[in-house]
């Protein structure tokens, strides 16, 4: 089994800042891929950033600039650094890793639960 958790979500001011966090777990063999990606009310899920296995990052446009994605291959964790926040990037926030699990020939996509993230004006 492969769980993946999210923490650092929280209540911030506009122009605040809060670093997300996601571990993933279990009988990994490896991870390919990590990103996070968010839902607000009454909209859909949309990719935020994504970094694959060698480091190399891929970011929505409303988060070029402000947000920064890093990850620790050694430790299975991926880090979502936001700075600026404005009320608009209101939403839960997930997780998602691309796992090739312990004794499984092909990847598999978990998530996270989320991670509520708001932004007060």
């Amino acid at each position: 089994q492969v769980q993946v958790v999210e923490s650092g979500g929280g209540l911030v001011q506009a122009g605040g800042s809060l670093r997300l966090s996601c571990a993933a777990s279990g009988s990994i063999f490896r991870i390919n891929a990590m990103g996070w990606y968010r839902q607000a009310p009454g909209k859909q899920r949309e990719v935020v950033a994504t970094i694959s296995n060698g480091g190399s990052t891929n970011y929505a446009d409303s988060g070029k600039g402000r947000f920064t994605i890093s990850r620790d291959n050694a430790k299975n964790t991926v880090h979502l650094q936001m700075n600026s926040l404005k009320p608009e990037d209101t939403a839960v926030y997930y997780c998602n890793a691309d796992t090739l699990p312990i004794g499984w020939l092909r990847y598999l996509e978990v998530w996270g639960q989320g991670t509520l993230v708001t932004v007060s004006s």
